[in-house]
């Protein structure tokens, strides 16, 4: 599997700006939302794989230069990605998602008055009936009103016949009241709910949707956060920190015994979502070669999707949504055991001018690796390292976010990217958290919706260094979107045909979220690559935060959310077949590269396979 992880990926290219490149590559994946997909492939340098003349003073040396010497995925990285980094992706998906497990919509009533209970030998649906008000909308009784009637007297005066009692009730359907002594709830399938726990029902039903909308929000401010942590305090200490917030907001939401309390924590939960994972596989990118660097990303996509699988293994089986959020957040403290292991990046360091504590963890590479270290090229690193503070000191002109659209070529394909990104989010989100509301079994449904990413990152994955970027992900897009709007076409009760036409929509958007990223990360310039990206994921953030409120219309129309969804898709994999194709293309370095890439486009480019258009 590795060796075939590289043969599609070795491609010539001209070689890049490395100082920026390697901050790119750092940039983007502090951008991203979940889950975990392909990283920003940071271009091959041919030079990478030939002895470099250490007498040779012309060009700058990388760290990517060390590899063929140090090891590019040799026995080091291999311990740090399968002991460390893979097992840090599976609490995102757990934390991201529980939430759907701890707010079921339980059925309810109006709690009936204690005398019908203690003075009659009538069953629950006899005193419902007697009890509740018609709802013309269900056809069944009501769950938010109840009859205003002096049960006490009615007994007290000896009518004991129900059907005599039903015909007095039924007289009085005009005279209603608010459940004024709180609800009753169904708890055959649950133990508990915060739904039964704080009452959110008749009025309140929207308030889990308001909760999910702040987790979001959080979430957008915790990558922002998170990232910027990281380039301050250094990747360790970030994911430590971002570990912490994760246990105070699991454990202080077990705890919450009322509605905004409980969302307080979740919002703290939020934030760490999906920094949790982004900071230790960061380090993980930069200190495998470049050759492995999609690989390592795939295979995260692949953990993180272990974790999805698994939250509706635990919600099943546990079914108090306090004990599954505990399950779904104690677990994962052992990760303060990596405090010993995981190792700072290199990168981080050089970029803070610590030269010897990054060779000292590059040294360490070398040695497990069974390799050693060229004295040379070390020598060059510090010595460059030292002139580049020097020479950046005021001689390089910082590029700003408004360089994305100061040149119409540049401006159409920000916009671009940024709409498709947007449709991406939005819809893989949309379509995570809609799946416990499709099929017979919520558990199962959502299992699914998880496995079914699984294919479509492989698939993916191998089709993208063959038919280029462009092409896969606006047929995912676009095949995706059509099955979620066609749901308006099926019959009301065709659960299983419902079933099957989200999980051919998850197919295809899941395939093309692995491909975003690398495609926006090739179309955007070096010089503004980070700004681009990180301008792209927040647009995309805002559309994760929405989509709460879009799936809250499902509680009227079931398929609604899903049309609205399949028509995001569409709209987004159109806007990506304008987009120029990056597969084997030199990429651009400067704002004036990325203005001329492209801009021969056609529409007849549109339906190109792949290759690059100049």
């Amino acid at each position: 599997m590795t060796g075939g992880s590289r043969k599609g990926i070795l491609r010539h290219v001209e070689p890049p700006d490395n100082n920026e490149e390697n901050e790119v590559g750092r940039t983007s994946q502090e951008n991203r939302s979940f889950p975990p997909v392909a990283s920003i492939p940071e271009r091959l340098p041919t030079r990478a794989f030939n002895v470099i003349n250490p007498s040779s003073s012309s060009r700058r040396v990388d760290l990517d230069d060390l590899f063929p010497y140090i090891g590019e995925y040799g026995k080091y990285q291999k311990l740090l990605t399968w002991l460390i980094v893979l097992p840090a992706c599976i609490p995102c998906g757990l934390q991201g998602f529980n939430q759907l497990f701890m707010a079921d919509d339980l059925p309810h009533w109006c709690r009936l008055p204690q005398i019908l209970h203690q003075r009659t030998n009538f069953t629950l649906d006899q005193l419902k009936r007697l009890a509740l008000p018609q709802d013309p909308k269900t056809n069944g009784t009501s769950q938010c009103t109840i009859r205003s009637l002096n049960w006490t007297l009615l007994v007290e005066d000896g009518m004991k016949d129900f059907e005599e009692m039903l015909d007095v009730a039924l007289d009085t359907d005009d005279m209603v009241s608010p459940c004024l002594e709180g609800w009753d709830y169904d708890m055959t399938q649950v133990t508990s709910s915060i739904v039964s726990d704080f009452d959110l029902v008749c009025g309140k039903e929207i308030y889990p949707t308001i909760a999910l909308f702040l987790v979001n929000v959080g979430g957008l401010f915790g990558v922002f956060l998170f990232g910027l942590l990281s380039d301050i305090i250094g990747r360790k200490l970030a994911f430590f920190a971002c570990l912490t917030f994760e246990m105070i907001g699991g454990v202080g939401c077990v705890f919450a015994r009322d509605f905004w309390v409980w969302t307080f924590f979740r919002v703290i939960t939020g934030v760490t979502v999906p920094a949790i994972y982004q900071i230790p596989f960061i380090i993980c990118l930069e200190l495998v070669g470049p050759s492995y660097r999609a690989f390592v990303t795939v295979m995260t996509s692949l953990f993180y999707v272990a974790g999805l699988m698994l939250l509706p293994l635990i919600a099943w089986l546990e079914r108090d949504w306090r004990i599954m959020s505990l399950y779904t957040t104690v677990p994962f403290s052992l990760y303060y055991i990596y405090f010993w292991f995981l190792p700072e990046s290199p990168r981080w360091l050089l970029a803070q001018k610590r030269v010897k504590e990054a060779l000292k963890i590059l040294e360490a590479l070398a040695q497990v690796n069974g390799k050693k270290l060229p004295t040379h090229l070390v020598d060059r690193i510090g010595f460059e390292d030292r002139r580049q503070g020097k020479d950046s000191a005021g001689s390089r002109h910082t590029k700003g976010i408004l360089d994305l659209f100061r040149t119409p070529n540049l401006r159409l394909k920000t916009l671009l990217l940024t709409l498709c990104w947007f449709a991406n989010c939005t819809v893989y989100v949309g379509l995570s958290y809609y799946g416990p509301a499709l099929g017979d079994n919520p558990y199962f449904s959502f299992f699914l919706g998880s496995a079914i990413e699984l294919p479509g990152y492989i698939l993916c994955w191998i089709v993208m260094d063959r038919c280029g970027r462009r092409g896969p992900l606006s047929f995912c897009m676009i095949f995706g979107g059509i099955f979620a709007s066609a749901t308006c076409l099926l019959p009301e009760d065709s659960t299983t045909l419902l079933m099957t036409f989200y999980l051919i929509s998850k197919f295809g958007i899941s395939a093309s979220y692995l491909i975003i990223y690398p495609f926006a990360g090739e179309l955007y310039p070096t010089e503004v690559r980070g700004l681009g990206l990180g301008f792209s994921a927040y647009i995309g953030g805002i559309g994760i935060c929405c989509i709460p409120l879009i799936n809250y219309l499902g509680r009227t129309n079931l398929v609604l959310p899903l049309i609205v969804m399949g028509a995001v898709s569409v709209v987004g994999g159109l806007a990506g077949l304008r987009l120029p194709d990056t597969l084997n293309a030199p990429l651009p370095q400067t704002v004036e590269e990325g203005e001329e890439f492209g801009k021969k486009f056609t529409w007849r480019d549109c339906i190109r396979c792949s290759g690059p258009e100049r």
